[in-house]
């Protein structure tokens, strides 16, 4: 069994198969911890981790801090809003702050890709991307490729059809570097203005139609129109891209019957995912959530030293 070697967590473009089997392999002790009745453990005591957030979110950041608390370790969350930030403070001067204060981990979000690169860089504390720009978003890769692991037994092998807005999708990134890694093959879908150039170079299959995408799929992962991120005109209207590019039951119905539909949320209903299907046999979206914590409480573990945990 090979040992965790890397400082920090930047991206799944750089990480090996082996690391990333390494990590999913330790979630799995760690999603045991949260079937307990007291979901704590003194693992990672004594040490501090800071989650710093340029951009809105609930789900990523709650994510860390449950993880860090269920390992024992001290949480600390700094809302830029409310912080030197917006007085103008640099990230690297805010970074060398967090450093001076003993912090072991910073998880940064960032809306600029490349920063939890400077980051790093910068402090000696290990740093985990959390979400850069349009870059990459590797937990929610990570925590995607678990669950499909779980319930498939193997990645290996299995058809993924990524469908939506992938030109701002730093998780499609993040996810078709991971899968094909792990030797699945990576369909992806959407309309011609939200396709990112060249994205074949990464590995994918670009198909010209969600029918041809789901067709004997595997997985289905279905992605939000990024409003924040683009300019006016890349699609006519919400209700034209839903029938487009919509998953509902009749379409989900091209995909193998055993086919996982995850979504990483947010999720438009009604948009890009039906109702019916978000709330379906064959949705996996919250367990996506629950092996979210897990995948981020393996990663505080290995990144703060630890070795596989015994068995």
């Amino acid at each position: 069994m090979m040992n965790w070697k890397r400082k920090d967590l930047l991206g799944l473009k750089d990480l090996s198969a082996e690391e990333i089997k390494l990590i999913l392999d330790t979630a799995v002790p760690m999603k045991e911890i949260l079937g307990r009745r007291i979901k704590k453990v003194p693992t990672l005591r004594g040490r501090t981790v800071v989650t710093l957030f340029y951009e809105p979110s609930t789900r990523t950041r709650t994510s860390f801090e449950l993880a860090a608390k269920y390992l024992s370790a001290d949480s600390v969350n700094i809302s830029t809003s409310a912080s030197s930030v917006v007085k103008g403070e640099s990230l690297k001067d805010t970074a060398r702050t967090l450093a001076a204060m003993g912090a072991d981990v910073v998880i940064l979000r960032h809306p600029m890709a490349g920063a939890p690169v400077l980051l790093a860089r910068t402090i000696r504390a290990a740093v985990i991307n959390a979400g850069d720009g349009t870059h990459e978003h590797p937990t929610q890769a990570l925590l995607d490729m678990f669950t499909v692991r779980e319930k498939k037994g193997e990645l290996a092998g299995l058809t993924v059809a990524i469908i939506g807005d992938i030109l701002h999708s730093r998780v499609a990134r993040s996810n078709i570097w991971g899968f094909t890694k792990m030797g699945a093959r990576v369909r992806v879908c959407g309309p011609a203005t939200m396709m990112p150039p060249e994205i074949e170079v990464t590995g994918a299959q670009v198909c010209l139609s969600i029918e041809e995408a789901l067709t004997g799929a595997d997985v289905v992962m279905m992605l939000r129109i990024q409003l924040e991120r683009q300019q006016q005109g890349l699609f006519p209207s919400i209700r034209e891209y839903a029938r487009l590019f919509g998953l509902n039951r009749e379409r989900l119905s091209l995909a193998r019957p055993d086919a996982l539909v995850m979504h990483p949320g947010p999720m438009n209903r009604g948009v890009e995912i039906s109702p019916e299907v978000a709330d379906g046999v064959n949705s996996v979206i919250n367990e996506q959530v629950t092996n979210g914590v897990a995948v981020r409480m393996a990663l505080l573990y290995l990144l703060s030293g630890g070795g596989m945990p015994d068995a």
